[in-house]
């Protein structure tokens, strides 16, 4: 086989190890006892409305999707107060990166993105052959200064990670605001939103806004898989101008999402309490976290997200002491952070097993 050369010299991403995976390696009988607190998931589970929906919708997978999502589509845009043309669903919002990389990237041109910000935009900018220029993050958090005065002719995308994956840490709504008003119009901002459902209310940006007001190099992305529990069934949205919905959609496949999907979307967007339930898990779990990991001689780092960034000092050998415990935590390394573990915020009893277990390894 001769594949594209810069395809042989990719890395692959490292996601979360599976429950099962780590029971197999390990040996646990039942994994059940396991807790797996590596992904960003909602261990409250999905919402109880969209399961219902799922379990409706089974009976048409014999059918395509619909793959205009129109249903959804509709539903979602009365309640972000757009208009339908200014959506577009993707295979959760990784897949709508990929679309963006594969519409503005190539030899040449470069991608503007948070020395430690989500690897996924430097993977996917890398399959177009796209420079990716990572810009320093002063106390972890994406200096938007930096990235404005780092834009060249030759820049296409700037990626903004609010709350940022895997820091946690968050950037002012006026910050972004000022930021918006300098962005030159040969760049896309891409504000990635996955975790907005869960942030604090105070420092929740309205890149909306801008957009309803016909600016048209702006994207906003999000999704269905963190508050509202839906990250198996890999769904996304953008938000955007017509004309930017317009050139990602030359490249989507036409059924991208499936529609048991959309139908556990247009169910979980009705279910307000599952949303009011998680937010409280998160800022509960949050609290107990800043307060009790530092008792353990243990750094944090304040998140906005429902994840907190730990500084434990060899990082992937705390991870690997942790699977032996039975508690799933991810490494930082890949991240360019090896002295930390990123642990996602799950319900208390998930919260405490996993205090203990780091108390006992960093004993």
């Amino acid at each position: 086989m001769k594949p594209k050369e810069w395809i042989s010299d990719l890395r692959v991403y490292e996601p979360g190890k599976p429950i099962e995976e780590v029971a197999r390696e390990l040996g646990f009988d039942d994994i059940a006892e396991i807790v797996k607190v590596a992904s960003n998931e909602n261990e409250l589970g999905p919402s109880p409305l969209a399961v219902e929906a799922m379990q409706e919708a089974i009976s048409e997978v014999h059918r395509y999707p619909d793959g205009g999502a129109f249903y959804l589509k509709r539903k979602l845009a009365k309640k972000l107060c757009v208009e339908p043309e200014n959506l577009l669903f993707g295979c959760g919002s990784n897949e709508l990166i990929v679309f963006l990389c594969h519409v503005f990237m190539e030899q040449g041109k470069n991608l503007i993105m948070g020395a430690e910000a989500f690897a996924v935009y430097f993977l996917a900018n890398a399959l177009y052959r796209g420079e990716t220029v990572r810009v320093p993050m002063p106390g972890h958090v994406h200096d938007l200064d930096a990235m404005l005065e780092a834009i060249t002719p030759e820049t296409r995308l700037v990626a903004i990670c609010n709350p940022n994956n895997p820091t946690g840490t968050m950037v002012s709504p006026e910050a972004i605001d000022r930021f918006i008003e300098k962005l030159p119009d040969h760049v896309v901002a891409v504000f990635d939103e996955a975790y907005f459902e869960v942030m604090p209310e105070a420092m929740k940006p309205d890149v909306l806004k801008h957009i309803r007001a016909g600016k048209e190099n702006l994207i906003v992305l999000r999704t269905f898989s963190k508050a509202y529990g839906l990250a198996g069934l890999r769904i996304g949205y953008a938000v955007a101008h017509p004309e930017l919905i317009r050139l990602l959609n030359k490249v989507r496949q036409p059924f991208n999402v499936s529609t048991v999907a959309q139908a556990a979307a247009i169910a979980a967007l009705d279910d307000v309490t599952h949303i009011v339930e998680t937010r409280e898990m998160v800022s509960g779990g949050l609290d107990f976290f800043e307060e009790e990991l530092p008792k353990l001689g243990v750094e944090t780092v304040a998140s906005g997200a429902n994840f907190i960034l730990v500084k434990t000092g060899n990082g992937r050998a705390v991870f690997q002491a942790l699977q032996r415990r039975k508690v799933i935590v991810r490494p930082m390394d890949p991240y360019g952070l090896p002295d930390h573990i990123r642990i996602t915020v799950g319900i208390p009893e998930q919260n405490r097993f996993m205090l203990e277990a780091l108390k006992d390894v960093l004993s």
